[in-house]
């Protein structure tokens, strides 16, 4: 519901003829355990990406199995979304303990390409600079994703580019891969410190991700 509570308590006559006031309107709201939350992001639902599910749903887990999920995710050395909470006294905004090293611009990343499919995944691409169409074709299409979908006869999904594979689903288990890969990266001892340390952190770790986990996503 996006009618705000002025405008509900404006429009709306109460009892006797009388109006309401917004906290009135607020008040009923909390009674029916309606609270104000900020909008979650999300697909912009077209009618052809609502009837995309019914198309994927009666697949066999087998068809899946033959799937090869791939995207690119960019990695840092550095947490530059601040979501670290640290618990101080009135007063102590600034002690020593309650400050992080700041890193301008973030401290860099890097971007990855690669794929995954049940049973197997590609090698890890870094891109550098921007990826265009021709370099996607030239560096990645045609090097790497051509002669695996031959070798292990797999169809293909990429995810938030647009569907290469009819009826794929709108979130893909490469993510969920993602998010383990970077937390492996960031529970190793000592974290990396540079990019190209990042680099390395990222080649191994994505070999030490077990098959398993995958199989077990690309299941789910």
């Amino acid at each position: 519901i996006f009618t705000s509570k002025t405008w509900t308590a404006a429009a709306t006559i109460g009892l006797h003829n009388q109006r309401i006031s917004a906290q009135t309107v607020r008040n009923r709201l909390r009674e029916s355990h309606l609270h104000a939350r900020r909008l979650q992001r999300g697909l912009n639902l077209t009618g052809v990406r609502r009837n995309r599910p019914n198309a994927h749903i009666r697949w066999r887990l087998a068809l899946w199995r033959g799937v090869l999920f791939m995207d690119e995710s960019r990695f840092s050395p550095y947490r530059a979304d601040d979501k670290r909470r640290v618990w101080r006294r009135v007063g102590e905004r600034f002690a020593d303990v309650s400050v992080v090293d700041g890193v301008a611009h973030g401290g860099g990343g890097v971007l990855v390409w690669a794929g995954v499919c049940y049973g197997q995944r590609t090698q890890v691409h870094f891109i550098d600079g921007i990826l265009n169409a021709q370099r996607y074709r030239d560096e990645i299409l045609r090097p790497i994703v051509v002669p695996f979908i031959h070798d292990h006869h797999l169809m293909l999904q990429h995810d938030n580019h647009g569907p290469m594979l009819q009826g794929s689903p709108a979130y893909s288990p490469i993510e969920h891969v993602w998010d383990a890969l970077d937390r492996r990266i960031r529970q190793r001892v000592p974290v990396s410190a540079n990019i190209q340390q990042l680099h390395t952190a990222i080649e191994v770790e994505w070999t030490n991700i077990p098959q398993a986990t995958i199989n077990n996503l690309i299941n789910s």
